[in-house]
């Protein structure tokens, strides 16, 4: 019986103490704002799939969801801050219709009160609804 060896990792694959130095540099360069805005992003899009999506709505879950990225938005600064904040508006929104009932798709239901007045004449719009911003995607 020969002695045993180790096995080697083949010569085109690091070692496994290669790639615990690279996630220890990864994790040097990495700022707790970057990790708020993947958490934030995460959050929002969960959210939306708890509003939006029939089979997996949970209005609760969406309110959770809306309370936490109102915590974490304040977090961060700069441009990052203002799309976060413009995408929580969207979800705000499409929750308040959800809530009440309104189909998600459409120009929102007016009340009661409004319905009494002429409706004012929009122009139609062909383009679809804005997109959620998600990091690294705008």
């Amino acid at each position: 019986m020969e002695g045993t060896h180790p096995e080697q990792p083949p010569a085109d694959q690091p070692s496994e103490e290669e790639i615990r130095a690279q996630i220890e540099e990864q994790l040097r360069q990495v700022r707790v704002e970057d990790v708020i805005v993947e958490c934030a992003a995460s959050i929002i899009q969960l959210t939306v799939r708890r509003i939006a999506k029939p089979d997996e709505q949970d209005l609760e879950q969406a309110r959770i969801g809306i309370e936490a990225v109102r915590a974490l938005v304040d977090l961060v600064d700069g441009e990052v801050a203002g799309q976060i904040r413009s995408a929580l508006s969207d979800i705000q929104l499409l929750y308040a219709r959800a809530s009440r009932g309104e189909p998600l798709e459409g120009p929102p239901q007016e009340s009661a009160e409004a319905s009494k007045q002429p409706p004012a004449q929009a122009p139609k719009s062909s383009e679809p609804p804005p997109k959620l911003w998600t990091p690294g995607r705008d």
